[in-house]
C-alpha cells in the first residue's frame, strides 16, 4: 500500500516535471499565458493590452495607495507555485511583502495575502472555476475576480476542509461601481473597462 502510494505520488511528480519543463521552454515564444493544474496546462490566449491589463493596473494602484509600505499590489513575476499539489499559476495581481517576494524562483503560495484574476474572455473558466479551486487548495486566503464581460465580481474567503479537499467558505459579489473588500482593503470599482461585444472594435 504504502510503495503503490509513494510510486503514484513519483509518477505524479515527474509527470508535472514534465509539464514544467514546457511551460519553461514556450517562455517568450508562444502568445498567451501558460499555467499548471491539476487537469494539466492551461493555456490562456489572452490579447495584450486593453480592459484586461488596465483593471488589473486600476485595481493594483487602487490597493498600493491603501496598504501599508512593506506590502504591495503586484502585476509582475514570478509564478506561485505548489510543487506537492503540482499547481503552478500567474495571478494577475497579487497582494505580498515585499520581503516575500524577494525570493528565487516561484513565490510560496502561503506568503500570498491576495490574489486578485480579471477574467479573460478566451476562456472564463479558468478564472471562475479552476483558480477558484487551486487558490483554496494551495492556501491563498483571498481570492478576487473582476469580470470585465459582465461588469461583475466576487470576492472568496474562508478557505475550509470539504471532502473534495479545501475550498472557499464564503462568497461576496459585487458589481462595478461598487466599494469592494480585498482582505483589509475597500476600493473603487468606478470606472473600471468592459470587454467590447464580440466583433466591435475597442474604442
Amino acid at each position: 500500500m504504502t510503495i503503490a502510494s509513494d510510486n503514484a505520488r513519483q509518477g505524479a511528480s515527474h509527470l508535472y516535471q514534465a509539464m514544467r519543463d514546457f511551460v519553461e521552454s514556450t517562455d517568450s515564444t508562444l502568445p498567451g499565458k501558460f499555467e499548471i493544474t491539476k487537469e494539466g496546462i492551461v493555456h490562456d490566449m489572452m490579447s495584450p493590452g486593453g480592459p484586461h491589463e488596465v483593471t488589473a493596473a486600476y485595481v493594483s494602484r487602487r490597493l498600493e495607495k491603501l496598504m501599508p509600505d512593506d506590502l504591495l499590489a503586484h502585476n509582475g513575476t514570478p509564478d506561485v507555485e505548489d510543487v506537492p499539489e503540482g499547481i503552478m499559476r500567474h495571478p494577475d495581481v497579487m497582494v505580498i511583502a515585499w520581503t516575500d517576494l524577494n525570493v528565487q524562483g516561484s513565490i510560496d503560495p502561503r506568503t500570498v495575502i491576495a490574489a486578485i484574476e480579471v477574467v479573460s474572455r478566451s476562456n472564463p473558466d479558468n478564472d471562475w472555476v479552476s483558480k477558484m479551486r487551486d487558490y483554496a487548495m494551495i492556501g491563498i486566503p483571498v481570492y478576487a475576480i473582476f469580470d470585465p464581460r459582465t461588469g461583475t465580481g466576487a470576492v472568496f474567503t474562508d478557505i475550509h476542509s470539504t471532502p473534495a479537499g479545501p475550498r472557499y467558505a464564503t462568497r461576496k459579489d459585487f458589481l462595478y461601481g461598487e466599494d469592494v473588500t480585498i482582505a483589509d482593503w475597500t476600493i473603487s470599482t468606478e470606472n473600471l473597462p468592459r470587454y467590447k461585444p464580440e466583433g466591435e472594435q475597442a474604442s
